[in-house]
């Protein structure tokens, strides 16, 4: 890595940092003003996961999750929670999850761990995770630092656990967002670094219903 490309990606990364201190720990905050959307987003993800999880050869347990990017526990309270015995949170900003102990109310004693990282420098347990659901968050690593995290994810889950990556899709190429300092890459893109991290996809679909100015929303069920 060049000298240059080391203070790139050093800015890449605090400038999002910088970014989200200034958000407002809310939903709409968490989803940049569309908190209106948090409903259908929940429930078509609800729709994705359970197909996976349950009793039987192959299914997914429901023991642990691991939401990553979890910002103040949205996805935390809605969807993970209401499906395993117990979460854990990691967010690179520690207002968000000081937040979550409040948002997340009574359910939240269910919480194991609030870790408080980017993702590029998370080191999630190994064998501890049935599910970890990463959401509007690959768009803040690099190609490189993606598949590494994929792959420590994978060291991380249990038997028949699964990662799935929800997230925004470019219809061609990759997209910068000089605002929250984060990319936005093509469903081939994102698959081809799934497969570099030695991982497979084994379900994808886009999600439905969203706002038509908004990217297609796509859910990856990665193993």
């Amino acid at each position: 890595m060049t000298s240059r490309t080391a203070t790139d990606e050093a800015s890449f990364y605090s400038n999002a940092e910088d970014y989200w201190k200034e958000i407002s720990p809310t939903v709409d905050g968490m989803l940049g003003g569309y908190g209106s959307i948090s409903n259908i987003d929940i429930n078509g993800s609800k729709t994705f996961l359970q197909r996976f999880l349950g009793d039987g050869e192959g299914k997914t347990g429901s023991g642990c999750a691991l939401d990553c990017g979890a910002g103040i526990g949205r996805i935390t309270k809605r969807l993970l929670l209401p499906l395993f015995k117990t979460v854990d949170l990691v967010d690179v900003t520690q207002e968000f999850l000081d937040k979550a102990k409040t948002y997340l109310g009574e359910e939240g004693k269910r919480v194991g761990n609030y870790f408080c990282y980017g993702l590029q420098d998370f080191v999630p347990e190994s064998g501890r995770y049935d599910v970890i659901w990463i959401q509007w968050v690959v768009g803040h690593l690099t190609d490189d630092h993606l598949v590494d995290f994929l792959r420590r994810c994978q060291k991380a889950l249990r038997p028949n656990g699964l990662i799935v990556i929800k997230d925004n899709v470019s219809y061609e190429g990759v997209i910068p967002d000089e605002v929250d300092s984060s990319v936005c890459r093509d469903l081939n893109i994102v698959c081809s670094l799934v497969r570099r991290a030695g991982l497979r996809i084994v379900h994808q679909e886009q999600q439905k219903n969203f706002p038509k100015e908004l990217y297609q929303v796509h859910t990856l069920a990665i193993r």
